[in-house]
């Protein structure tokens, strides 16, 4: 019997996504007979326009996906702008009837906002993580490209859908079969899991000396509650002075500019992803005085944070 998953489609959802989660079902069913259908849902049983503008039309509204089948929820910059108690009750029915429920790129937020994930690891795309972590503290998010955790299956979304579907291919049919179909989509290689969803450090910000991308491993990690220049040098065993001259020879700034930096574009992305106060963005960003908060964004960002959230609501509200 063929694989049935379903694909629940909200407003503004990631077509590239549903795309790279699609296509490799179909280059398999090429190779092997029918081993997969798939379904396309909306809410309401109507089309469903992606964050690109385009519309969707889907085979039938939401409904139980059946015992055995998978249910991914599919979501973009607003995952739980049409989240109600009758959604949540559709999911948790699925759920009781043994259904695989999954994420693709934001998709988690609506599992996440249904109480459907309990110690299971999870991720989404890397700009939504920071407010994930803020609106459910308690749970394993992670940055890796998917995660396949029992009946939980999530993906950042983007090509990231591709490589978990190879995986999921390969696991079911065989790595062989796996090969085949990546290979239709001239891919050099299956990306693991724990491939990172943005660049490393190093290429990101071009910098090749170790010490320089460990500390900036830390100051991303410290982002609540910033690390003095001295503890910061501390960690990497060199000098206050050393580390200054490390970040002016390869950065062509200060340790202190660029973990502010680093703050301001953490408060960017709450700003526009949650419906945190200003104050509480701030103080989850490491600024404990909201007229400090304010002039350090306005002279980053040109503007101030209420009017930056003004100009992109919050995609969780």
């Amino acid at each position: 019997m063929p694989q049935i998953l379903c694909f629940l489609l909200l407003p503004g959802f990631s077509m590239m996504g549903l795309m790279a989660a699609i296509e490799p079902l179909r280059v398999a069913n090429r190779f092997r007979a029918e081993l997969y259908r798939w379904r396309l849902l909306s809410l309401d049983g109507a089309a469903v326009a992606a964050s690109n503008g385009m519309s969707l039309n889907v085979d039938a509204a939401l409904e139980s996906p059946g015992a055995g089948s998978s249910l991914f929820v599919v979501a973009g910059f607003e995952p739980l702008a049409l989240f109600d108690h009758r959604l949540g009750h559709c999911l948790h029915q699925a759920e009781r009837e043994g259904a695989t429920l999954g994420g693709i790129d934001t998709g988690s937020f609506v599992l996440a906002e249904a109480g459907l994930f309990g110690q299971q690891r999870l991720t989404l795309h890397w700009e939504a993580i920071e407010a994930f972590r803020e609106r459910y503290p308690r749970l394993a998010v992670t940055q890796e490209l998917f995660e396949i955790d029992g009946k939980r299956i999530t993906s950042a979304g983007g090509t990231a859908s591709l490589d978990l579907m190879l995986t999921l291919i390969g696991r079911d049919h065989g790595e062989e079969l796996a090969l085949a179909v990546s290979e239709q989509f001239v891919l050099g290689r299956i990306r693991s899991r724990q491939d990172h969803q943005r660049m490393q450090i190093a290429s990101r910000y071009d910098v090749h000396n170790k010490k320089l991308v460990q500390v900036i491993g830390e100051m991303q990690r410290h982002s609540e509650q910033p690390l003095g220049s001295r503890r910061l040098a501390e960690l990497i065993s060199v000098t206050p002075r050393q580390l200054e001259r490390l970040f002016r020879q390869h950065l062509g700034e200060t340790p202190s500019n660029f973990y502010l930096g680093l703050r301001l574009d953490k408060a960017r992305q709450l700003l526009r992803q949650t419906d945190m106060s200003v104050l509480e963005v701030g103080l989850a960003c490491g600024f404990e005085s909201s007229s400090y908060f304010s002039r350090c964004y306005r002279a980053r960002f040109a503007s101030c944070p209420s009017q930056d959230r003004h100009e992109h609501p919050a995609a969780t509200a």
